[in-house]
């Protein structure tokens, strides 16, 4: 994010590897396996690639990281990406807000210094196709449509029962994002969120959703951008068992879940940064965490 007056800010990185016809289904925030050193070298990059251009608003760089964990630019989106949601929830920014005001003339109401990561977020794009089906889209009328609700849930979204899906637009229904304050807990949580979603009548990639946060090479992190060619085939279309110990690692993140009052998540987010206080989004936050 950045403003008229040159300053600039890197808000941690999305890891967004899960791709198919090079489009991002999932999306989380941080991302696993990247050291705090890649982490700040990468943030400081994007920073130099706006700065640059003397860019101003919100906008995203794409890096690619190899297997030896060196990264290389790809491109800069020069706008608000979809899985804006998940920055969003580990920073406490609302970015929607933040960009409104620079385009409006005002200065970044944060600095660098004030950012820190809390917690972990992922988002699940759920779009009208068949996973089955080579990913093809999907029309027709959503006969049933009820979301997923309670702490850490945040659903984007634009549908309700009865709705016709045509053949005119994007196929993206909703963005189902959750929250945790780790990771282990925030895959927990996105399985009992997509469990809980409700979309009859079209086919959809809640399913793939589900495949991936149970596969073990999403838990354990080690995945690229061939995840779907690798794992989501026709003889593998059940993920193989988890071992014992990332099985009860899972159930433990569940029951921690279920435990915790709603109020924890909503202070550790609190703390991440001063943000004005007209912010509805801020003030409303304990809605989306």
């Amino acid at each position: 994010m950045a403003d008229n007056y040159g300053n600039a800010c890197y808000l941690f990185e999305r890891e967004c590897s899960i791709q198919r016809r090079h489009q991002k289904l999932v999306e989380e925030a941080p991302s696993a396996v990247l050291t705090p050193e890649i982490r700040r070298a990468m943030g400081e990059a994007a920073v130099n690639v706006a700065k640059a251009c003397n860019y101003s608003g919100a906008g995203t760089v794409e890096f690619l990281l190899s297997d030896n964990r060196e990264f290389y630019f790809l491109e800069m989106n020069t706008r608000l990406q979809v899985e804006h949601p998940v920055t969003e929830l580990i920073t406490g920014i609302d970015l929607v807000r933040e960009q409104i005001l620079v385009a409006a003339g005002e200065k970044l109401g944060f600095a660098q210094e004030d950012l820190k990561i809390h917690g972990h977020a992922i988002e699940l794009r759920i779009c009208a196709e068949d996973p089955m089906n080579q990913f093809l889209p999907n029309v027709g009328k959503v006969e049933t449509y009820k979301v997923p609700q309670g702490s850490g849930i945040r659903v984007d979204d634009c549908m309700e029962s009865g709705m016709e899906i045509p053949i005119y637009y994007d196929n993206m229904l909703a963005k189902l994002i959750v929250w945790a304050p780790s990771r282990t807990e925030a895959i927990a949580r996105m399985r009992r969120a997509i469990s809980e979603y409700v979309i009859t009548g079209i086919e959809t990639t809640l399913m793939f959703g589900d495949f991936v946060m149970t596969h073990p090479a999403f838990v354990s992190g080690d995945f690229d951008t061939h995840f779907i060619q690798q794992y989501f085939t026709e003889d593998q279309m059940t993920p193989e068992p988890l071992e014992a110990a990332e099985a009860d690692m899972l159930a433990q993140a569940a029951l921690h879940f279920f435990q915790q009052s709603s109020g924890q998540g909503v202070a550790e987010q609190g703390a991440v940064v001063q943000q004005r206080d007209e912010s509805a989004w801020y003030q409303n936050r304990k809605n989306y965490i």
